[in-house]
């Protein structure tokens, strides 16, 4: 393997891997900034070693192990080394490197689901903890983070250095809180979750479309959520939600990692169990007697889609109902985008147009690449080719994904040929 191919290597098992060993470390050290800076240095050391010695067989372990060895180099220079030994000796027991594949299987969940709880405690505002989750969680760089939110890098940056200061000085414990306290994080909490999922269902950058992986953690943690809080309806939309999605995820890429849109995909290959555990969950909210919250809205949506037999018999009138719903509960432009789409299926492409046109002037979609997306597809069937084409090159040149973007430059070609369907 190149060195190149190696480093290619290390960055993906980063990915899959730093959410766990950040949530581990901040275990040992209850410091978030702390535990992500010395998973920052076995990641260093992977990049240095790795190259040379070749990737290891549980890459993950090794990391862990660097990982904690870093930790406690640290804790016995540290001028508290007393007081944090004390602690790691009550909460933290050392395991051997042997015992690294046990742990992870055996803990983890639990800590990420703790992690989450930490960085949604209330002394962070929502900004802050949208950015630190997508930081620690997803692991997006923060030029990624500031693009897929429209604001600056520096922006970010200083969002996420404020944060991890904040719950250092606040000293927040690293738990799921209970009663009260658990109550008025949930909607937080759901949120992270949320982000979570939809980074795995659809990357915000590199080579690949989608992160199944990050789809499965945050799916496993919402059901951990579930048992927690069964009686919050919203937790339970939640699941539904990512259950559904989840069942396309081996159908929204080809073999090549190519990606395969909605109408395209082949639904006898949706997972049925996923399907049926997530209209489950969406009865399990509805039956708890409260008005449909955002969450479930959308799992009701994607449950319309799950039920249709064929992309030519979705009930697009239903969808565009819950997207009017969803826009009057949390009115945003990307649901008003979503609903000019839905509108379009159900009525006619020159009805979505218009609304499409309309979020043209809206200045948060300035950067946004699925609004000149959405607008070059509803044009191409409008037959004006070569505004669909212009549009399509211009999404093209706004996103970060290079699956993504080899898609639009291909329909774009397709309007040029008169080929698009």
């Amino acid at each position: 393997m190149s060195s190149s191919q190696t480093h290619r290597t290390i960055d993906a098992i980063w990915r899959m891997e730093s959410a766990k060993l950040i949530a581990r470390l901040t275990r040992m050290v209850r410091d978030v900034a702390l535990a992500e800076d010395l998973a920052q240095d076995a990641l260093l050391i992977a990049l240095e070693r790795w190259p040379e010695t070749g990737i290891p067989d549980n890459p993950g372990g090794w990391l862990m192990t660097t990982a904690k060895r870093r930790a406690i180099d640290f804790m016995r220079r540290s001028k508290l080394r007393d007081q944090k030994y004390g602690e790691i000796a009550r909460t933290a027991p050392l395991y051997t490197e042997d015992d690294v594949d046990h742990a992870l299987d055996g803990e983890i969940s639990d800590d990420l689901l703790r992690l989450i709880f930490m960085t949604c405690h209330p002394v962070l505002s929502q900004d802050a903890r949208v950015a630190l989750t997508l930081r620690l969680l997803c692991g997006l760089t923060t030029d990624e983070i500031a693009r897929s939110f429209l604001v600056a890098e520096s922006t970010v940056a200083q969002r996420i250095v404020r944060a991890k200061r904040t719950l250092s000085a606040e000293k927040v414990p690293f738990e799921v809180p209970t009663g009260e306290e658990l109550n008025q994080r949930i909607a937080a909490v759901l949120e992270v979750i949320y982000l979570m999922f939809n980074e795995g269902y659809s990357a915000t950058s590199g080579e690949h479309w989608i992160r199944p992986l990050l789809c499965q953690e945050a799916l496993r943690l919402g059901r951990i959520l579930a048992e927690i809080v069964p009686t919050e309806p919203e937790v339970h939309g939640l699941v539904a939600l990512m259950e559904i999605q989840a069942s396309r995820l081996k159908t929204r890429v080809n073999a090549k990692g190519e990606p395969i849109l909605l109408m395209d995909q082949n639904r006898a290959k949706w997972d049925q169990l996923l399907i049926r555990r997530g209209i489950t969950a969406l009865e399990r909210s509805r039956k708890l007697g409260r008005p449909l919250g955002p969450y479930s809205l959308q799992a009701a949506i994607s449950a319309c889609h799950a039920q249709a037999r064929s992309a030519a018999k979705t009930d697009w009138i239903r969808i565009a109902a819950l997207y009017e719903a969803l826009a009057r509960l949390t009115p945003s432009p990307i649901v008003e985008l979503n609903r000019a789409v839905a509108i379009s299926m159900a009525f006619g492409p020159a009805f979505g147009l218009q609304i499409v046109d309309e979020l043209n002037k809206e200045p948060s979609l300035k950067g946004y690449h699925l609004l000149p997306s959405v607008r070059a597809d509803l044009l191409a069937k409008l037959g004006r080719y070569d505004e669909a084409r212009s549009e399509f090159e211009r999404a093209a040149s706004m996103t970060r994904n290079t699956r993504e973007r080899e898609l639009l430059l291909q329909r774009a070609a397709d309007c040029e040929s008169g080929t698009y369907q």
